[in-house]
């Protein structure tokens, strides 16, 4: 989509786009109350900023359906396909898949969440070397690790999205 055209389409027009990017109601409405933009930059970075003020209920809710590193994405949504071209062909090695799955519970008994990180410009070796430092973490400073990691998925796939 052109840059003109995410300008001047009616909000529900855009509703698919920025829920594939991060299904947060408060930011797709923040987003959308201050268009124009006069670049893809500065939508972009008011993107980052406006995904600051995220809650952890809001993460929470917006990673309730996001696949766990490492397995197979299903289905055929705008959000599905990015998750397929963000973590690459991860999914189709068996030994890795059986790694992560390890990995993702640790991290889940640990923190009650599902890990999330950028995985687009990623090799699956930092993501696990990510995933294993951040179980050193306290909840709060993990809880701010996922927020800044939801908000670079978001504004990289609404860059990917709008040009």
């Amino acid at each position: 989509m052109k840059l003109t055209e995410f300008n001047d389409a009616p909000p529900e027009e855009l509703t698919e786009l920025l829920a594939s990017c991060a299904p947060i109601p408060s930011w797709r409405a923040a987003l959308l109350a201050r268009r124009p933009y006069a670049s893809v930059e500065e939508l972009t970075e008011v993107a980052a900023e406006i995904a600051q003020d995220w809650t952890d209920l809001e993460v929470d809710a917006a990673l309730e359906h996001h696949p766990r590193i490492g397995e197979k994405v299903q289905g055929a949504t705008r959000e599905a396909q990015a998750s397929r071209r963000e973590q690459g062909s991860l999914s189709e090695d068996e030994a890795a898949q059986q790694e992560w799955i390890s990995a993702n519970q640790a991290y889940e008994d640990r923190f009650d969440r599902i890990f999330l990180i950028r995985a687009a410009g990623r090799t699956p070796a930092q993501m696990m070397t990510q995933l294993t430092l951040r179980l050193q973490n306290t909840p709060e400073e993990e809880a701010g690790i996922r927020r800044e990691q939801l908000a670079q998925i978001a504004v990289l796939r609404l860059e990917h999205s709008v040009s």
